[in-house]
């Protein structure tokens, strides 16, 4: 597989037997980062006590400045956690709310972070209010419209995917922000997809609280994700896991920093693989980030005209609403069996979603740098295979 005449499926761990198009799912990191992890781990375990107690804070203080110059922000307003579900769950924890207070999300949302928002207004009184979104949108005014028309005097939050999960959009976020901040409402983004897959500037857009992985399209080790808070709304917010910062009776750090950075024992070692995952993937083609963005983009979309014209779809969400990923609507049918399937039978990864109940599925590709238009060919022709036979058993 190669990219400019150079050979990238080797610089990732990945089964060269198997057609990967789910990059999407939980990332896949890339050797040399692996190889940094490695190394930080033996550091760590060299001298545990000196690692944690005198070597970790500053390491992560330099992760946390390089990650936040990645995704304009400033230091002083991330924290490091594992993975986009603990800070949505850690900002749902830090709201006052009252019975008759709305939450507002969509039918797109990610299904663990609406469970956390679901047990929000549970345990409070709240009440869950959802935006429908179609799919495929027809523009990205109509996604906006459809978000602003549920809001009202009692919305205290609204929750939305930046880049949803199941069928793979781009959200506006920066419009609908700058309206809810007009109306003193704050926005939530669970940002799961987005840092490394679309450009990311969290000042310019603008909200109170962000979350996103490290570990997907930035390719960090698994367990690296952060979560942003403006520095007005920071007094509220606490880790889900209350440990020694709570009562530290420093000054030279922020009790932000001071709780987040240490919840007790864990792996700090993908957080500060950060650093070097922005660097590697910066240095695999000549344009740098913006270059390599550009060209997942486009490769995703080469592959999804290609499915739907040898498929016979022509719904498709419009070209500025797609990053990095894909999802094209199915025949009805079970998902579950067909993606079976398609990875038993013909060693294809890719995710077939049953969305947004069982009567529909999606297929959802990913296009990462070790992939090419040839591994679209392989699942075009396992999909007319495996279709025609549904077709012949119904």
């Amino acid at each position: 597989m190669t990219v400019d005449g150079l050979d990238r499926l080797g610089d990732w761990l990945l089964d060269s037997s198997v057609t990967f198009l789910n990059h999407g799912s939980f990332g896949a990191c890339p050797v040399p980062v692996l190889n940094k992890q490695q190394q930080l781990r033996q550091q760590m375990e060299k001298e545990p006590v000196y690692f944690f107690a005198v070597v970790l804070e500053a390491l992560l203080d330099e992760a946390r400045q390089e990650l936040a110059a990645f995704v304009g922000a400033s230091a002083a307003e991330l924290a490091f956690v594992p993975n986009a579900t603990t800070g949505v769950n850690t900002v749902l924890r830090s709201l006052s709310l009252q019975p008759g207070d709305e939450l507002l999300t969509t039918n797109h949302e990610y299904n663990a972070s609406r469970n956390a928002l679901n047990v929000a207004a549970q345990q409070t009184g709240a009440t869950v209010v959802v935006a429908d979104i179609p799919f495929p949108p027809i523009s990205a005014e109509q996604l906006i419209a459809a978000v602003l028309t549920k809001v009202s005097q009692r919305t205290k939050l609204v929750l939305l995917d930046h880049v949803t999960s199941q069928t793979a959009i781009v959200f506006p976020i920066q419009p609908i922000a700058q309206f809810l901040a007009a109306q003193a409402i704050p926005l939530l983004v669970d940002g799961a997809h987005a840092p490394g897959m679309i450009p990311l500037n969290l000042k310019t857009l603008g909200v109170p609280y962000y979350t996103g992985n490290c570990h997907k399209w930035m390719c960090a080790p698994k367990g690296a994700a952060f979560l942003y808070v403006q520095q007005e709304y920071q007094a509220a917010v606490r880790p889900l896991v209350i440990s020694h910062g709570a009562n530290s009776p420093r000054t030279d750090r922020s009790r932000f920093h001071l709780e987040f950075d240490w919840v007790g024992t864990v792996d700090p070692t993908p957080y500060l693989c950060v650093p070097e995952a922005i660097r590697y993937l910066a240095g695999l083609l000549p344009g740098g980030w913006p270059a390599l963005q550009a060209h997942n983009q486009a490769l995703v979309l080469t592959a999804r005209e290609r499915l739907a014209q040898q498929l016979g779809m022509t719904n498709l969400c419009p070209a500025e609403l797609i990053g990095s990923m894909a999802s094209l609507l199915l025949p009805s049918g079970s998902a579950l069996s067909l993606q079976t399937a398609l990875f038993e039978r013909f060693r294809i990864e890719v995710p077939v979603i049953a969305w947004p109940d069982n009567t529909t599925r999606l297929i959802r590709i990913s296009a990462q740098l070790y992939n090419t238009p040839s591994d679209y060919d392989v699942l075009v022709r396992a999909l007319m295979q495996l279709l025609a036979e549904e077709r012949a058993r119904a």
